[in-house]
């Protein structure tokens, strides 16, 4: 075989090595991000409760926590794989009665910023609107729990009818009573006014005195401590119960097992201790299901005694509702 032949046979056979060479992987898919939607839907007898993730915003637990021995934040938060700012909750509950559309708190809405204001997103994602809303009632008027009332100056929720305790309504809304909080709490007053003064000006909040039901199966129940006039809500349906809390607990690892550890936002902090650990003793003696604005989403599980004084959050078993 010639020189040639033998040349033009070599470029022949790599030609072919190169034409049929894998091509080169392709970079790997860019990173999605972002989360499902914030709900999560179980029943409590007929009634049912969708919990709503307003947002997430990062809590100094440190810093906050109240009357703590030292190192114990850091410790109970190791514990837990945790580290302070721990990225706390901001939930909202959705009970449909079959009669009735009743949202308890509304989040930060936008008065927390990035932080916050996924409330209304995440009930369209459950299946509702905002002007399907029948009734709000508030546990109490920090503005994480009223803030999303309230979007650029306008109502969001179009009909509904807004509830919250007189007490808790007489000091927050009443400017006189600023010089009795920290400048921790003074915001508390703006927020609290501006988001419900549309509701106010449409006649659409209204105050209570007494524990009666505001609706067949829901009562407050006067839980001062945490506030002024801060209230729990018992649901009731079918011979189950469902207690929402408020702000009972807002830093879960730490005050579930040592509930006298409390928050500089408590307006009485020694008051704020004894219906922690009443309503610990109680929910753990009775059994029945916890919903809280500041544990983990979606914040609904049991209370189970640990020995005296101590305690353990059993979050809710995931299930399908089926």
């Amino acid at each position: 075989m010639n020189r040639n032949l033998i040349a033009f046979s070599i470029a022949l056979a790599l030609a072919t090595f190169v034409v049929g060479f894998p091509a080169p992987l392709q970079a790997a898919a860019p990173i999605v991000g972002g989360q499902a939607p914030g709900y999560y839907r179980m029943f409590v007898g007929q009634f049912e409760i969708t919990a709503l993730l307003d947002g997430t915003v990062p809590v100094a637990a440190k810093e906050l926590a109240a009357r703590a021995k030292p190192g114990e934040v850091e410790a109970r938060l190791r514990s837990q794989y945790l580290s302070s700012p721990v990225e706390g909750m901001i939930n909202a509950f959705l009970v449909n009665t079959g009669q009735k559309l009743i949202l308890i708190d509304t989040g930060a809405g936008s008065l927390y910023g990035k932080n916050a204001g996924l409330l209304v997103s995440n009930l369209r994602a459950a299946g509702y609107s905002p002007d399907q809303i029948d009734e709000i009632y508030l546990t109490h008027l920090h503005t994480d729990h009223v803030g999303g009332l309230m979007l650029d100056g306008k109502a969001v929720f179009p009909k509904a009818i807004v509830y919250a305790s007189k007490k808790e309504a007489d000091f927050w809304l009443n400017n006189a009573n600023r010089s009795r909080v920290t400048a921790l709490l003074l915001p508390m007053f703006d927020g609290a006014q501006s988001v419900l003064a549309p509701y106010i000006q449409e006649g659409r909040f209204r105050t209570f005195g007494t524990e009666a039901e505001l609706s067949p199966g829901i009562r407050p129940i006067f839980s001062s401590g945490h506030t002024p006039g801060h209230c729990f809500y018992m649901i009731e349906s079918g011979g189950k119960k469902l207690l929402v809390w408020g702000d009972t607990v807002n830093i879960l690892p730490v005050q579930i097992d040592d509930p006298q550890v409390g928050i500089k936002y408590d307006s009485d902090s020694q008051f704020a201790r004894l219906v922690r650990e009443r309503v610990f003793a109680d929910a753990s003696k009775k059994g029945y299901w916890i919903a809280g604005a500041h544990i983990s989403f979606p914040g609904l599980g049991h209370i189970h005694a640990e020995g005296r004084g101590h305690y353990q959050w059993i979050p809710a078993n995931y299930t399908l509702n089926r």
